[in-house]
């Protein structure tokens, strides 16, 4: 049994003034990759140089505007990639390059050298704040450790006045969740009174979950009462760094979005120490599904996924929401079959909107248009057959035909074992339908009209191999072909229903047609399928599909 008297609950705040419960997200906030920096060094393999700067690329591609580059003064990597960066001018005249630092004078005095020559440039510096680490690691009181961080501060300040740029200074209390809320209060006040932001040259306070400690619903207050606490807030820009120790990233950070954060840090995919980082693409694509803009250029996962994983050398997960390859595959019989309703509704009504069942996005807005929707095994059902059927090769199968296929291709699951692949369901189709060719056999018909109603034919088929000419009338070429079929052969049928549609357009295009057949003496009923470039043919072809069925 799980030891959980080891551990006690963290404490919560007490807070009943929170209004965030009831906000909604409208707008997306300022996005900062982390990805060079803090998700890369969570890598067992740390990109190389030629790695970050593919990475950097990827970021510029999909909008950031702001690319915590990475600790330039604690790795000689790091460095060097943010000299070559000034050296080739790769950093646009909009972006804001971050860099990060502890408050100590050498590492500063080596952060404001490898920043020499880039225009905008966001400074990041950081003391741990926590009770746990004041104790454990630094033996450290609050005064020591609010000295810190004003002297830091300074020390930026005085190199700020003499840098050939535009300066941000960014503070992250860093285990702010393990923080006192009046500490964290009090030591971001001395940081902003030694910095002396202004309206127009803002401050950024970083409040990271550096370990995920409580609930998102915690988090949230915590935000919304340092929000609501801070001088001069107009002067500050309330940022978040959320990472993923209770699995709970994304949540914490839509609440704190609502509770007054303005700016997000995160990583690709979620990429980051422990458990990692909030993942900022599922974030973006949430908003994306609300009808947010995400300001992001997100509409193609695959291309992200193939960089992210050849420079990190880590895979997305099957699951992982929007990008993972499974999470726009439905194998549920019920979820396929309401997924196959909902696309064929929003076909018929033309609708800007996109409403399907179990799809919050349309995968093609994201770039997985190539990819199948359903996908078959031996849990799904009706619809997600006949979802395969139409998508993919054009067969708008009836909708009473739909279980008596899915059972075919049911029992090809069982026996197989595990998904059954699109190209093996239409070869089950293909065998089940418009191949048989026993006992019966089409073989040729001549159709001509009598009077307005009625056709005469002139059929010629194999049955059980023995050559059949026969003649007859019938009301229309269906009912002559049963007729002179009955003429030879003993059989007692009935034509229940018929459907036919195009297969694809223009003037070449084939036609398939669909028999639904009853055997009178025994009750049997079946369909068959008949395909031609001639409609008449192809009822025919349906015909002769359906006896063969019936006499199985």
């Amino acid at each position: 049994m799980l030891n959980y008297k080891k551990y006690k609950r963290v404490p919560v705040l007490n807070y009943p003034e929170r209004q965030w419960p009831g906000k909604e997200i409208e707008k997306a906030p300022i996005w900062c990759s982390v990805d060079l920096r803090d998700g890369n060094q969570a890598l067992i393999d740390p990109m190389e140089v030629e790695e970050k700067m593919e990475m950097f690329q990827l970021l510029l591609k999909l909008g950031f505007k702001e690319i915590e580059i990475g600790f330039p003064a604690a790795s000689q990597i790091e460095y060097d990639f943010l000299r070559e960066l000034v050296a080739k001018d790769m950093i646009p005249d909009d972006v804001w390059v971050q860099v990060l630092t502890q408050c100590r004078e050498h590492l500063i005095d080596k952060t404001f050298e490898a920043i020499q020559g880039i225009k905008n440039v966001i400074v990041h510096i950081y003391n741990s704040t926590s009770t746990l680490q004041r104790d454990v690691v630094f033996g450290m009181e609050r005064e020591e450790i609010k000295q810190i961080a004003v002297d830091g501060t300074r020390m930026v300040k005085e190199r700020a006045a003499n840098f050939d740029g535009n300066i941000v200074l960014e503070y992250s209390p860093e285990s702010f969740t393990g923080t006192e809320m009046d500490f964290a209060l009090d030591i971001c006040t001395a940081v902003q009174e030694a910095w002396q932001p202004t309206r127009d040259n803002k401050i950024i306070f970083n409040l990271p979950a550096t370990v995920e400690m409580n609930t998102p619903n915690v988090y949230a207050d915590q935000i919304e009462w340092m929000s609501t606490h801070f001088k001069d807030r107009e002067n500050i820009i309330l940022s978040i760094h959320p990472h993923n120790d209770r699995g709970c990233g994304v949540a914490a950070t839509e609440l704190a979005l609502l509770a007054g954060a303005e700016r997000v840090e995160g990583t690709l995919f979620g990429n980051g120490e422990r458990t990692g980082n909030v993942d900022v693409l599922n974030v973006a694509y949430n908003m994306f599904s609300q009808g947010i803009n995400p300001q992001l250029e997100l509409d193609n996962v695959n291309e992200i996924i193939e960089v992210y994983e050849r420079c990190c050398k880590m895979q997305v997960g099957m699951r992982h929401p929007y990008g993972g390859k499974l999470v726009f595959t439905a194998f549920s019989g019920s979820h396929q079959d309401a997924i196959n309703k909902g696309m064929h509704a929003l076909k018929e009504r033309g609708s800007q909107i996109w409403e399907v069942p179990y799809l919050p996005i349309d995968p093609a807005d994201v770039g997985r248009m190539y990819e199948p929707v359903v996908r078959i095994n031996s849990q799904s059902g009706k619809g997600g057959v006949a979802f395969i059927m139409d998508t993919m090769f054009g067969y708008q199968l009836p909708k009473t035909m739909h279980k008596e296929f899915a059972d075919v291709i049911q029992k090809l699951s069982e026996v197989q074992g595990g998904e059954v692949a699109p190209e093996q369901i239409m070869a089950a189709f293909q065998q089940e339908y418009l191949e048989r060719h026993e006992p019966f056999e089409f073989l040729k018909f001549k159709v001509r009209d009598v009077g307005e109603t009625d056709s005469c034919v002139n059929l010629d088929f194999l049955y059980h191999g023995e050559h059949y000419h026969s003649e007859a009338e019938g009301n229309g070429p269906l009912d002559a072909v049963k007729n002179a079929v009955k003429k030879c052969v003993d059989v007692d049928i009935r034509v229940l229903n018929y459907a036919e549609h195009a297969l694809g357009e223009g003037s070449h295009a084939r036609a398939a047609a669909y028999i639904q057949m009853k055997d009178v003496r025994t009750g049997k009923e079946t369909f068959g399928v008949g395909v031609s470039a001639n409609i008449t043919r192809a009822s025919v072809r349906g015909f002769f599909s359906a006896l063969n069925r019936l006499a199985q």
